[in-house]
């Protein structure tokens, strides 16, 4: 044993390895994360700068369509204006035309005016009062105001000294007649007759409709001469009559039979005949006969048919709405307008020089004519 642990090699004692540095890996990792993070932050400086860019820039373009519509708004807005400068001015230079020929109209009217006579003004007066008189009659139907101003210009007439006025003269003398001869109508009066009429039907009461007799009037009692016996007998003799009277109604069967109203039904009678007397005035006012008449007729039919004909009232509503219905609400009214052409006809003679010397190669002719026939007008 012992020789044979002698004879193994020895043991040599192995260097040990060195350690391996590592902070050199820790130094290059905190400069690549330091490198990272500034990297990073300047990533996002970046991207803050570009948001802010493309802010910028949408407003700018904003700003650019808002300055493109106002731009294109306010062409519009010129464009109208000037269109209605143009509208405008064309108007101006119509009326600057119209007036240039109002005023050329009135130097010539005033040239001839010079040169008219005091005959050709009262004629043109006269004309006037006839279209004045033709107008009241023909759409105010005022016939007395129409022959007012037709005597007016027949005296515009007489002071001329045109003897072609003649047969307008006599024309007209016809009209003043015809005007003359129309029955007067007094609308206000017939009116207010109705209206009294209408207040006569609303204070009408039930005892006044037919069936509904009156009670018998006591009769008087003797004088006290007659002795007490006699008043004794006759008042109970008026008490029988009476009682009898108020159990017994005689009716005449020879006449037809008038039914009896309730109050509602005499209630609407008077409404309805109040109704037709209000028809009549309407027709009345608008001149309408035939419609005044026929709502009278049926005033008188409902009165007849519903109330007593001999109770005083209804007696004196029938007579007056009788003499309301003869009326005439609406005369014919004759034609003046003839004297009217005459005169314009007269006129235009005057102003044609051809005519004017044939008129006074007539008025020498005619001057004893027309001495006699002013003499006898």
């Amino acid at each position: 044993m012992t020789d044979s642990n002698k004879q193994l090699p020895a043991t040599v004692d192995q260097p040990q390895p060195p350690r391996p540095r590592i902070w050199p890996l820790w130094l290059i990792a905190v400069l690549a994360l330091a490198v990272s993070l500034a990297l990073a932050f300047a990533g996002y400086l970046l991207w803050l700068q570009q948001q802010s860019m493309q802010d910028r820039l949408s407003s700018v373009i904003q700003t650019a369509e808002r300055l493109q519509n106002n731009y294109s708004q306010t062409d519009n807005q010129r464009a109208e204006r000037l269109q209605a400068l143009d509208s405008r001015i064309n108007e101006l230079r119509e009326k600057i035309a119209t007036q240039q020929r109002q005023i050329d109209h009135n130097a010539r009217e005033l040239l001839e005016a010079g040169n008219r006579t005091r005959t050709d003004w009262l004629l043109s007066e006269a004309e006037y009062l006839l279209r004045i008189a033709n107008q009241r009659l023909q759409i105010e139907q005022d016939y007395k105001g129409a022959l007012a101003v037709l005597q007016a210009a027949d005296q515009v007439l007489a002071e001329t000294d045109d003897v072609g006025v003649y047969p307008v003269r006599e024309q007209l003398a016809r009209e003043i007649m015809a005007l003359k001869s129309i029955a007067g109508v007094d609308r206000t009066g017939l009116y207010l007759q109705l209206e009294a009429a209408i207040e006569t039907v609303q204070s009408l009461s039930d005892s006044a409709l037919a069936g509904n007799d009156p009670a018998p009037a006591p009769t008087a009692t003797g004088e006290d001469g007659g002795g007490q016996s006699q008043g004794a007998v006759a008042r109970a003799w008026q008490e029988t009559r009476e009682t009898l009277a108020s159990m017994i109604v005689v009716r005449r069967l020879d006449e037809p039979v008038k039914p009896l109203l309730s109050p509602e039904q005499s209630a609407y009678a008077r409404l309805n005949i109040q109704l037709m007397l209000e028809e009549a005035e309407l027709g009345l006012l608008e001149r309408n006969q035939i419609v005044y008449q026929q709502a009278l007729g049926k005033a008188l039919d409902a009165i007849k048919r519903w109330y007593d004909n001999s109770d005083p009232r209804i007696e004196a509503l029938l007579g007056t709405l009788s003499e309301l219905r003869q009326k005439s609400i609406d005369p014919e009214l004759p034609d003046i307008s003839k004297s009217l052409e005459l005169l314009k006809a007269r006129l235009e003679g005057r102003t044609d020089p051809a005519a004017n010397r044939d008129d006074d190669g007539q008025a020498e002719s005619a001057a004893p004519t027309s001495d006699n026939g002013d003499a006898g007008s």
